[in-house]
């Protein structure tokens, strides 16, 4: 993927149609940003050794931890520390971007046949 092209962040949202599937639209220095589009809640999950960063697009989001909720809208980002056990949820579609190490599992410590993420989605 080259680093020389512009992404247009609409457009590519357009072509997500699942929620709960990140698609890479850019790599930088062992990163990836990732677009995903979220509605229901997540499962709880860890991540053990990688720092997550969400910054919603359009919508609101919540990220729950077990000892607080953190709600964030359009414009607002938040960052989920390696080893926090958390869960994602929106009560009606958000578009969120993610930055996170490369091949990072959407679900973390937790294998889920329908909200797993198949690796190396890319739009």
């Amino acid at each position: 993927m080259s680093t020389a092209n512009k992404v247009n962040l609409a457009e590519k949202l357009a072509h997500i149609r699942v929620h709960w599937r990140p698609h890479v639209v850019g790599e930088l220095n062992g990163q990836e940003v990732k677009l995903v589009k979220f509605q229901g809640e997540f499962l709880w999950h860890t991540h053990a050794v990688e720092d997550e960063m969400f910054l919603v697009i359009k919508g609101r989001m919540r990220v729950a931890f077990r000892e607080r909720s953190v709600e964030i809208g359009a414009g607002e980002f938040l960052i989920v520390p390696h080893g926090v056990e958390h869960r994602t949820a929106a009560d009606d579609e958000a578009e969120v971007l993610l930055f996170e190490p490369a091949a990072v599992r959407n679900t973390g410590d937790k294998v889920d046949p329908v909200l797993t993420a198949p690796p190396g989605l890319r739009l």
